[in-house]
């Protein structure tokens, strides 16, 4: 870049040039994203707290929006986020899977709290299967750290 200096040649229409920095438009820019993020964190989270067992198998693939069945220690079951029972959870699984999903062909993840009993356990499965629901996936935690 060139500069001008006092008191060398040149007209009324020779300009100085511009070395500055205008940082307003990534300011912005950063401050948008920031507020984006702010907002979808919270919901990529689930919300329902249950005490999980470890588990000790490598991972798998998950699907792209995972369904979530979470059964707490006192028998309380929740599709996602949102409470069910035995009576209405093949319905509130069709509809968290929406009509573009093949109910017979997807995944269904179960977190369920290492103090839950047996017989709640299996109801939910009988149910899940009752429903034509039978790729089934139990969630653990994560005991390698």
């Amino acid at each position: 870049m060139g500069a001008k200096l006092s008191g060398s040649g040149g007209g009324k229409y020779e300009e100085e040039a511009n070395s500055t920095i205008n940082v307003t438009p990534f300011v912005d820019v950063m401050l948008v994203l920031l507020i984006i993020f702010m907002v979808a964190a919270p919901l990529a989270a689930v919300t329902v707290k249950v005490a999980l067992p470890p588990a000790v198998a490598k991972p798998g693939q998950n699907p792209p929006k995972p369904v979530y069945i979470s059964i707490q220690s006192n028998g309380r079951i929740f599709v996602q986020d949102f409470p069910s029972d035995l009576s209405t959870l093949g319905d509130d699984l069709r509809r968290q899977l929406g009509t573009h999903r093949d109910a017979t062909h997807e995944r269904i993840f179960i977190r369920g709290d290492k103090d839950v009993t047996y017989g709640d356990f299996m109801a939910v499965m009988n149910m899940l299967q009752d429903n034509q629901f039978y790729s089934v996936a139990l969630v653990g935690e994560d005991n390698n750290k």
